[in-house]
């Protein structure tokens, strides 16, 4: 019989992140100051991040990570690499551990391997009512969006796209952005970024 470890308290998570962070911004020479203003985040919630004493939203760590020129997943602790370039099925990357007040009820995953590459693609799934408006999405880089079964909402700088099966969008993810399902059924999509977000 093979015992499980326990999994991490709260607590233990945001002092990692708050470590990796302290980390990566001394490795890159950068002032708690100087990464205040790359990321639009005031110096006192980076010192609470970097102290483990804030618990950020995924917004403020997609800021964070962006500022750090790094994958939002590289602040959480036991990221592995994947060697092999196919990831089955079955084997995605489940996103929700990740940022679960960004995903809620929808099923994000990862269809890219976790490689540090330069694009990432993700499995969307949204029920209907799925809705992010309340923390909108800002970040460097591109997106595009295919919608492969239902309907989404694409909301850009508050200018509404409704996109339907076989529809595609792309945009500047550095104009801000967010997501509804406003309908009966539930939207299957692939969502590409560049650079990678989580």
């Amino acid at each position: 019989m093979v015992l499980e470890s326990p999994a991490p308290s709260v607590d233990k998570i945001l002092a990692n992140v708050g470590s990796i962070v302290r980390a990566l911004r001394k490795e890159k020479g950068l002032t708690l100051a100087e990464l205040s203003e790359v990321t639009n985040l005031s110096p006192a919630i980076v010192s609470q991040i970097e102290r483990g004493l804030a618990n950020p939203s995924f917004t403020t760590l997609a800021q964070l990570a962006h500022g750090l020129e790094i994958p939002v997943g590289k602040l959480f602790p036991n990221h592995a690499e994947t060697r092999s370039p196919v990831v089955r099925k079955g084997e995605r990357r489940d996103l929700k551990g990740v940022a679960p007040e960004a995903v809620g009820e929808a099923v994000y995953e990862l269809l890219t391997p976790d490689l540090n590459g330069t694009i990432e693609a993700l499995w969307v799934v949204t029920p209907p009512g799925h809705d992010t408006s309340a923390d909108p999405f800002t970040h460097g880089g591109e997106e595009v969006g295919i919608i492969i079964s239902g309907r989404k909402d694409v909301y850009l700088d508050g200018q509404k796209y409704t996109l339907e099966a076989g529809d595609s969008i792309t945009f500047d993810s550095t104009i801000p952005h967010w997501y509804k399902n406003s309908y009966d059924e539930t939207c299957v999509a692939v969502w590409i970024n560049s650079p990678p977000t989580w």
